[in-house]
């Protein structure tokens, strides 16, 4: 029997929520027996592959970078997950959404700069009007909240879709673990 293919995608976010699932502990070691990490910041794969069955998306889409990347990781992923504030509500990275983006990008690299003062321009993807959720974007198959989501959830969720059975974040033994914040 093959492996099942997993990703994990970082967005606009913090990493906390990888850090969350790194918490898995020996988890991990049960969700690498069933399965193959073959995208992530941690794995040394340049273009998102075809065929992936879940993906682990932390961050919200914040550039043109991330837009298409999300559009690219929903057409080759079988199962998405929105991991963690940032993918589900926007949070942080959406407080900006007030500001212009050009304002924003002078207020940051022109007013708060001693020296260079200008904003990036080469190999720095365009910034979108708004931060936004993941599932303002494409489909999503599975909100994981939390400011990072606890390790538990991540594992809950992994090992269930690792059985051929789709998380049921209702279920009583599971439901505390779902929070916000």
């Amino acid at each position: 029997m093959s492996k099942a293919k997993v990703a994990t995608v970082w967005l606009d976010g913090c990493s906390g929520c990888h850090m969350s699932l790194l918490d898995i502990d020996e988890v991990l070691i049960e969700v690498l027996h069933k399965a193959d990490i073959v995208y992530g910041p941690l794995v040394d794969a340049q273009e998102f592959p075809e065929g992936v069955d879940v993906t682990l998306t932390e961050g919200a889409v914040s550039s043109q970078h991330d837009y298409k990347l999300i559009q690219q990781i929903r057409k080759r992923t079988k199962f998405l997950i929105a991991l963690g504030d940032c993918a589900v509500t926007g949070n942080v990275p959406s407080m900006r959404n007030t500001i212009p983006t050009k304002r924003l990008l002078e207020r940051a690299y022109v007013e708060g700069a001693d020296i260079h003062q200008r904003a990036p321009s080469d190999g720095v993807p365009a910034l979108l009007r708004h931060a936004v959720p993941v599932q303002e974007i494409v489909k999503v198959d599975l909100h994981l909240p939390g400011c990072p989501p606890k390790p538990a959830l991540i594992a809950f969720a992994l090992t269930e879709l690792l059985a051929g059975r789709k998380p049921d974040l209702t279920n009583a033994s599971v439901a505390s673990l779902v929070k916000f914040g």
